[in-house]
């Protein structure tokens, strides 16, 4: 049973070192509503390195203007490319540092947790799960996006509501310290 809560405002963002999708829900009591959904367009940029400054950039942006009381992002899944693993990790490890910079709590959800928890099927299309957020979320049709980027971090989001007042099986941060603490072996002495 979800924790009915006065009001909480959790972002969730779908790494990518191309697109980078980003959803925002609103909490109040037991009844979530988007407040926002898209995306951070890197496709023009050819520098690898101008695309993560331009993530954390954008990603502080989007903290600055919803406020988000937690983030929820999505964990990269496990490819046969190593340099796009490598390359995804770094974005996604960019945005993380946006959040923690503004002391936001963390947790990271696999894609197979997400789409269970939205569709009940950790083998859902992208489609699937923006077809059910539509729905639970009662937004109209002309507001999807075209980029699914956008309502896989709404997933995110809606995933880490879902799971408010159960516990947390995921990795959850509640600062650096604590990441490291958490993961001494990522962290070079």
């Amino acid at each position: 049973m979800i924790q009915p809560v006065k009001e909480k405002i959790i972002m969730g963002i779908d790494p990518g070192t191309t697109i980078m999708g980003y959803g925002v829900i609103r909490v109040t009591g037991t009844k979530a509503e988007m407040v926002a959904m898209g995306i951070i367009d890197l496709r023009k940029m050819s520098d690898h390195y101008l695309k993560l400054r331009h993530i954390h950039q954008r990603v502080l942006s989007l903290i600055e203007s919803y406020l988000p009381d937690e983030l929820a992002i999505e964990a990269p899944f496990f490819g046969k490319n190593v340099q796009s693993m490598l390359k995804l990790g770094r974005a996604q490890g960019v945005a993380m540092s946006a959040a923690l910079e503004r002391d936001i709590p963390i947790t990271e959800y696999a894609p197979l947790k997400i789409k269970m928890a939205i569709t009940g099927n950790g083998q859902a299309s992208k489609e699937q799960v923006a077809d059910m957020l539509q729905r639970m979320l009662h937004i109209a049709k002309q507001d999807m996006p075209t980029f699914m980027d956008a309502t896989d971090a709404l997933g995110a989001a809606y995933c880490h509501y879902l799971q408010m007042g159960r516990p947390v099986t995921e990795k959850s941060y509640r600062g650096w310290k604590d990441f490291v603490a958490k993961n001494p072996d990522k962290v070079k002495k």
